[in-house]
């Protein structure tokens, strides 16, 4: 069975993005259904898997990282409004028998993702 995980890099400290607030959303046509809200650990990564096993389903997908906040939270001087504030990733599962690995990578100024196993 698949499961569905993510990490923060803050790559502008080089470091694990810890402390960063993660929702993680359904898309279902036009509605978005919120099916869980996390924070990531020391690591950047979430304790747990955000979905796995009979919970992971094909479709589309949104997870919302709080990355304004988390850099105003490392004493980063961040201008009004914030340039990267709500970073919002949009994304499908084909199969839920694979793993699908959504890290984003961030500054106040981009972010970047990628698919990971």
């Amino acid at each position: 069975m698949g499961k569905l995980s993510t990490h923060v890099l803050d790559v502008t400290q080089g470091k694990p993005g810890a402390g960063v607030k993660v929702a993680l959303f359904a898309v279902r046509g036009n509605e978005k259904v919120l099916l869980k809200n996390t924070v990531t650990n020391s690591d950047g990564r979430c304790d747990a898997p955000l979905l796995q096993g009979d919970e992971l389903l094909a479709g589309r997908y949104e997870l919302v990282f709080g990355a304004g906040d988390y850099f105003a939270g490392q004493g980063v001087q961040l201008p009004a409004p914030r340039f990267v504030d709500e970073v919002v990733l949009a994304f499908g599962i084909a199969d839920p028998a694979q793993n699908y690995h959504v890290p984003l990578v961030v500054s106040p100024w981009s972010y970047s993702t990628y698919r990971g196993s």
